[in-house]
């Protein structure tokens, strides 16, 4: 005789999100079948990626109706809108952030990483060294005139052999 463990349940897209609402969080869904979820100030866009598996799209600040999101300059945190303005983000703003996604990742019973764990990260980069680097236009060193610095002369130069 032997013993089976009973298959584990995996709760549905929509029960997930009913999971949302019932930890405090607002809920809205949207017309391509994901849902934005808010709460204090701070808005996230989920959606399903399949098999019944949701996907923080994308989070951020929530000002005037949309999702400011999170852009890192190397030397300070921005926020920056759909429409292009950019201002800066505040210390409480960013704990806001970070403690807003992992409540939603506890309440959707997805996986934390470890560089997720530590601190707010944000998925768009524009550090102040790289020229354009999203864009793709970054002069590529090989395409440049050749501007070779000479030595200066030396006594040995001078002086015949």
């Amino acid at each position: 005789m032997f013993f089976r463990r009973p298959r584990p349940k995996i709760p549905t897209f929509a029960e997930r999100v009913d999971l949302l609402g019932k930890a405090g969080f607002a809920t809205e869904k949207l017309a391509d079948g994901r849902v934005r979820v808010t709460k204090h100030g701070i808005a996230a866009i989920i959606g399903d990626e399949g098999k019944n598996q949701p996907d923080i799209e994308h989070a951020g600040l929530w000002v005037a109706g949309e999702i400011a999101t999170l852009l890192n300059r190397g030397y300070q945190m921005f926020w920056e809108s759909p429409r292009g303005k950019r201002f800066p983000a505040t210390s409480e703003q960013l704990h806001a952030l970070h403690e807003f996604e992992a409540d939603v990742k506890e309440a959707l019973d997805l996986t934390d990483l470890y560089n997720t764990s530590l601190g707010t990260t944000t998925r768009k980069h524009m550090y102040d060294r790289v020229f354009k680097r999203d864009q793709g236009e970054q002069p590529k060193p090989w395409l440049k005139k050749d501007r070779r610095i000479t030595p200066p002369e030396t006594k040995a130069d001078t002086y015949p052999a």
